[in-house]
C-alpha cells in the first residue's frame, strides 16, 4: 500500500464515521421533533400524502433481508420514488444499531410488537422547518456520492 492509499484509506475512513455520526444524531433528533416515520408502509402512505415534507429516506437491512424478494422490491419503487422526487437516499446496515439508536431517544411503538425500521423518512414539517447541522452532513454526503455516480451511498451502522 502506498502512503497516498493509505491516507485517502484514513480519510475515506474518518468521512464514514463523522457521516454514521451524523445520521445517528440525525434519526435521534428527527425522533424526538416527532419528524420521522418509521416502515416501509407508513413511509409509503406520507410520500403519497405529504411528499414536499421529505428530506431523507433512510432504507435499512441486514444480510437476512437480501433475500426477502417483497422488500428489495418496496425498496426499489421507493428508491424512484425519492429519485424522481429529489428526496436523498441512504442505504443503511446494521438493523441492531438502529434500533438501539430509536431506542435511546425513548420512542418505542408497542412492547409486543418490533417496529418496521427498514423504511425511516425524515420531514421537514412545513409549519416548523427547523434546521440540523448533522442534516446539512447527510445531505452533503448524498450530494457528494451522487457526483461519484453513486445514487444511493451506503451508511454501516455496524460496529467494527
Amino acid at each position: 500500500m502506498t502512503l497516498e492509499e493509505t491516507v485517502c484509506s484514513s480519510s475515506t475512513e474518518k468521512k464514514m464515521e463523522s457521516v454514521k455520526q451524523a445520521l445517528e444524531e440525525l434519526l435521534v433528533a428527527a425522533q424526538r421533533q416527532s419528524c420521522l416515520t418509521a416502515g416501509v408502509f407508513e413511509s409509503a402512505k406520507l410520500m403519497n400524502v405529504d411528499s414536499d415534507s421529505i428530506v431523507l429516506c433512510i432504507l435499512a437491512t441486514d444480510e437476512e433481508d437480501e433475500d426477502d424478494i417483497a422488500l428489495q422490491i418496496h425498496f426499489t419503487l421507493i428508491q424512484a420514488f425519492c429519485c424522481d422526487n429529489g428526496i436523498n437516499i441512504v442505504r443503511v446496515s446494521g438493523m441492531q444499531r438502529l434500533a438501539e439508536v430509536l431506542g435511546e431517544a425513548g420512542v418505542e411503538s408497542n412492547a409486543n410488537e418490533a417496529r418496521d425500521l427498514h423504511c425511516l423518512l425524515v420531514t421537514n414539517p412545513h409549519t416548523n422547518a427547523w434546521k440540523n447541522s448533522a442534516l446539512e452532513k447527510v445531505g452533503s454526503y448524498c450530494e457528494e456520492s451522487r457526483s461519484r455516480n453513486q445514487w444511493v451511498p451506503c451508511v454501516s451502522l455496524q460496529e467494527r
